[in-house]
């Protein structure tokens, strides 16, 4: 009796993901939806990002925590739109969330929408929030064999950030075994090794924002 509960629940949920995309598409906006586990970095690769880009997009973030607004105020000092989502336990965001949040988005203009994921490996990878793309992030503080452990969130994300690289000499991570991992899972799947502290890649990490965002206008 318990698989049509859960077939149920991400029924209603895509549902409203058809909603969300329907909105994007009129608009225009490319939606990404980053996923990582705790302490990967997603909110400092949002801090850089929407820095270093801010004279190309006009962009926005929708920050889901357990928790506090503290990220959405880090996001916020950036000068871009951040609205925080707080799931009071839950382990990820659904697209009743995004739907409740892009009330308070002015979505006229916009070229990008971040949706910072609750941190976790599992969940976020469930639920549709009607985005372009999901976007993992790995840091090279957890095991290169995450992918392998957790495959279906590399096996539908279109990139794979490879986080902290310049922290490799402390840790033992190979960049290559990793990416190994994510391309049996998903061949087409784009591996980019990032420092959000030094800038090392975020380079390529912007051409593919630059093509993606160009793709979704036409």
């Amino acid at each position: 009796m318990e698989v049509p509960v859960v077939r149920n629940v991400l029924e209603a949920n895509d549902r409203l993901a058809e909603t969300l995309a329907a909105a994007f598409r009129e608009k225009k906006i490319l939606c990404l939806n980053l996923m990582s586990s705790p302490g990967a970095g997603k909110t400092t690769l949002l801090e850089r990002t929407l820095t270093d880009l801010k004279g190309e997009f006009k962009m926005a973030v929708i920050e889901g925590d357990l928790q506090t607004d503290n990220d959405a105020r880090r996001v916020a000092a950036t000068g871009a739109q951040a609205v925080q989502v707080n799931t009071e336990g839950g382990c990820h965001l659904d697209a009743g969330m995004v739907l409740d949040a892009l009330k308070s988005i002015n979505l006229d203009g916009l070229d990008i929408l971040f949706v910072e994921n609750v941190g976790n490996l599992v969940c976020p990878a469930e639920f549709n929030l009607g985005e372009d793309h999901k976007i993992s992030l790995l840091s090279v503080t957890e095991g290169d064999d995450k992918p392998e452990k957790y495959p279906l969130m590399f096996h539908i994300s279109a990139v794979m950030l490879l986080n902290k690289t310049d922290l490799l000499p402390y840790v033992d991570f190979d960049l290559d075994r990793a990416a190994a991992h994510a391309r049996k899972l998903n061949k087409d799947i784009r591996v980019l090794p990032v420092s959000c502290k030094n800038g090392e890649g975020l380079d390529q990490w912007y051409d593919w924002l630059r093509k993606a965002r160009a793709a979704k206008r036409g």
